[in-house]
C-alpha cells in the first residue's frame, strides 16, 4: 500500500486531483485548480463593475452643482463612502502640521473691517435699536471691537447686526464675528441641500430668483445626517430622513415663519405647526450658561477636533426669543459656546465646522429688493451668492416680515 507521500505525488503527477463530491477536477502541473472560463470572465466583471461604479460616484462628487471646493467634494464623498475614520486623521495630521498661529495682530483687511462702523449708527431706529456694544474676550479692545452694526435692514428697521471680536487672548490675529436678528419682525426658512439631508424635497436647495424679496441673512446647517455625525434627523415638507432624537439639539421652524432652538423632547417637540426640523450634536448653552460638558469630546465631533482651532459656527436664541449666530476662524468647542452665551444666548447649539461649511451672509436690497446683493460676514471657502445656487448641504433663510 503506497504511503501519504506518494499517494500525493502520485495525484500531481498525474494532473489529477482526488475526487470531490464525486467530480474529478483537473490540475496544471503546477498543481493549481484549472478556474472555469466562465468564472474568471464573471470575477473580472464584478471587479471592472466595481471599479466603473466607484469611478462614477467620485466623478459624480466631482462634477455636481454648486460652489464645493474640490477638497470639500473629495471629503464628503470618503465620508460618504464609510471612509470618515480616515478623513479625520488626515484632518488631525493636517492641523497638527500647521496649526493655528499664536499671537500677532489681526490681517489689515480684518481691522478695517472691524473699524468700519458707520457714524451714527447707534442712533435709535423705530422699535429696534441697535445693541449696545459687546465687551471683547481681549483687553484692550480694539477700535470697532465688539461694537454693533447694521448688516441689513427693513423698514428703516435695523433687523439684522452684527459685530467682530477676536475669540480670545492666544489666537489674536483670527476674528469671530457675531450676528444678532430680530425675532419679532423675521421669518425663518429651512432650505434642504442638494445632497444633504439626502432626500427630494418640495423646498429648493438654493434660494431661487423670485424668492429672493425681503431676503435678509442665511446661515449653514450642521453636522452630516446622512453619515449620522449629526446625531440626529431632518424634516421638512412632511419628510423625515434620519431619526429625530430626543436630547438632540434642534431649530425647529414653525408655519407662522417663527423659530426655536432647545432640546428635542424637552424645549421643542413634534406638533402640527411644526414644519421644519434641523438636529445637531447636544445644546452647547442651556439656561444661559455654558453646559459642563463642553470640554468633552464625545459631545462635539470625532477624536480630539473639539479642542482644534478650527472654523466654526453655531447658531442660539435670547430669552426674548432673539437670533444669535456665531461664525469664527479660529474656535473650539468651547470658545463657540461662550461666545453664543456673552452675545446673549440662553440656548445655543453647534452647526457645521472646517473652512467649507460655515457662513453667514446678509442681504442689502437698496438697489434691487427683488435681488439683493449678499455680503459674506466672514471670508470663509464659498462666495457670497452660495445660497442662490444649488447648495450642496441644508440652510436657513431669514426674510422680513
Amino acid at each position: 500500500m503506497p504511503s501519504p507521500a506518494s499517494s500525493k505525488a502520485t495525484a500531481t503527477d498525474t494532473g489529477t486531483s482526488p475526487v470531490v463530491g464525486g467530480e474529478k477536477k483537473t490540475r496544471p502541473k503546477g498543481g493549481r485548480l484549472r478556474r472555469h472560463p466562465l468564472a474568471t470572465r464573471a470575477a473580472l466583471a464584478a471587479g471592472v463593475l466595481a471599479v466603473s461604479t466607484l469611478g462614477w460616484s467620485l466623478a459624480d462628487a466631482l462634477t455636481y452643482p454648486g460652489d464645493d471646493s474640490t477638497a470639500a467634494r473629495l471629503a464628503g464623498w470618503a465620508r460618504e463612502h464609510h471612509l470618515g475614520p480616515v478623513v479625520n486623521q488626515l484632518e488631525n495630521a493636517q492641523y497638527e502640521m500647521d496649526p493655528p498661529k499664536v499671537g500677532g495682530s489681526l490681517p489689515q483687511k480684518d481691522l478695517d473691517r472691524m473699524k468700519n462702523v458707520p457714524a451714527g449708527s447707534a442712533a435709535p431706529a423705530g422699535d429696534v435699536r441697535l445693541r449696545p456694544p459687546m465687551k471683547p474676550l481681549v483687553s484692550p479692545a480694539l477700535k470697532g471691537e465688539g461694537v454693533w452694526r447694521t448688516l441689513a435692514a427693513a423698514h428703516g428697521r435695523p433687523l439684522v447686526q452684527g459685530t467682530y471680536v477676536r475669540p480670545d487672548g492666544d489666537h489674536t490675529s483670527y476674528q469671530a464675528a457675531i450676528a444678532w436678528i430680530s425675532g419679532k419682525h423675521t421669518r425663518y426658512q429651512l432650505h434642504p441641500g442638494l445632497r444633504e439631508p439626502g432626500a427630494t424635497f418640495t423646498t429648493p436647495p438654493s434660494v431661487p430668483p423670485g424668492s429672493r424679496t425681503g431676503l435678509l441673512a442665511t446661515w449653514n446647517g450642521g453636522f452630516k445626517i446622512t453619515d449620522g455625525g449629526s446625531r440626529g434627523g431632518f424634516y421638512l415638507d412632511g419628510k423625515t430622513v434620519g431619526t429625530l432624537r430626543d436630547g438632540a439639539a434642534s431649530e425647529v421652524f414653525y408655519r407662522d415663519g417663527s423659530i426655536k432652538i432647545g432640546a428635542w423632547g424637552r424645549d421643542v417637540r413634534m406638533t402640527p405647526d411644526v414644519i421644519g426640523v434641523r438636529q445637531c450634536l447636544e445644546l452647547m448653552v442651556d439656561h444661559g450658561k455654558v453646559v459642563d460638558n463642553i470640554g468633552d469630546d464625545a459631545a462635539w465631533g470625532a477624536t480630539d477636533q473639539s479642542r482644534m482651532f478650527v472654523e466654526r459656527s453655531g447658531v442660539g436664541v435670547t430669552a426674548q426669543g432673539d437670533i444669535i449666530m456665531v461664525v469664527g476662524q479660529a474656535l473650539t468647542a468651547s470658545t463657540l459656546a461662550h461666545l453664543m452665551q456673552q452675545a446673549g444666548a440662553v440656548r445655543a447649539m453647534p452647526l457645521d465646522m472646517n473652512r467649507a461649511w460655515p457662513s453667514f451672509m446678509s442681504y442689502d436690497a437698496h438697489r434691487d429688493p427683488h435681488n439683493p446683493q449678499p455680503t459674506n460676514i466672514l471670508d470663509f471657502e464659498n462666495p457670497a451668492t452660495r445660497y442662490y445656487h444649488q447648495a450642496t448641504r441644508d440652510f436657513v433663510a431669514v426674510y422680513a416680515r
